[in-house]
C-alpha cells in the first residue's frame, strides 16, 4: 500500500489550494462587501472548482488504497463512482473553467493591466495569492492530466454541461 508520487502531489496541490482559498478569504477586500461577494468573479469560482476536484482526487486516491485486495462489490462500486465524478469533474468545469481564468487573465492583464487586475489591488491581494489563483492552476491540471488517466464524458454531455456553467455563471 505505498503511495505513488502522483498521489503525494496531488495532495500537495489540494493542501496549497486550501491554503490560497483561507488566505483569500481571509483578505479585506472592498469587493468582497457588495452584492455576490467573491462569487461574482470568475477566478474565485474556478479556485472553489479545484480545491473540489484535487479534493475529490485525493478522497480516491484514499479509497483505492483502502480497498486496495478487497472482494466486497459495494465498496468497488463505491469506488467507480467516485472515479466518474472525479472524471467528469475534470472534463467538464476543472480543465475548461481552469485554463479559461489562466488564458483570460494574463492575456487581458498584458493588453491592459487596469482592466482586470487593477493596481489598487496590489495594496489588498500579496502577488503569492495572486500567482496562485491566475498562474499555478495551468500547469496543475496539465500534471493531473498527464499522471492520471481520466475517462471523459461523450461530447454531447461535456458540451452541454460546460455551456450549462457558462450561461449560469453570465446569467449569475
Amino acid at each position: 500500500m505505498a503511495l505513488i508520487p502522483s498521489q503525494v502531489l496531488r495532495v500537495a496541490i489540494l493542501l496549497s489550494y486550501l491554503s490560497i482559498l483561507c488566505s483569500y478569504r481571509a483578505l479585506d477586500i472592498p469587493a468582497h462587501q457588495t452584492y455576490g461577494g467573491s462569487w461574482k468573479f470568475l477566478t474565485f469560482i474556478n479556485l472553489v472548482i479545484q480545491t473540489v476536484f484535487f479534493g475529490i482526487s485525493v478522497l480516491t486516491d484514499l479509497s483505492s488504497l483502502l480497498t486496495q485486495g478487497s472482494d466486497d462489490q459495494e465498496q468497488q462500486r463505491q469506488l467507480r463512482k467516485l472515479i466518474s465524478l472525479r472524471d467528469w469533474l475534470m472534463a467538464v468545469l476543472a480543465f475548461p473553467v481552469g485554463v479559461l481564468v489562466v488564458t483570460m487573465f494574463w492575456a487581458l492583464y498584458l493588453y491592459d493591466r487596469e482592466l482586470v487586475y487593477p493596481k489598487i489591488l496590489d495594496n489588498f491581494i500579496p502577488q503569492w495569492i495572486n500567482h496562485g489563483m491566475h498562474t499555478t492552476v495551468l500547469p496543475f491540471i496539465l500534471i493531473e492530466m498527464r499522471t492520471t488517466h481520466h475517462h471523459y464524458p461523450n461530447r454531447t454531455t461535456g458540451q452541454a454541461a460546460v455551456s450549462f456553467f457558462s450561461t449560469g455563471y453570465i446569467l449569475w
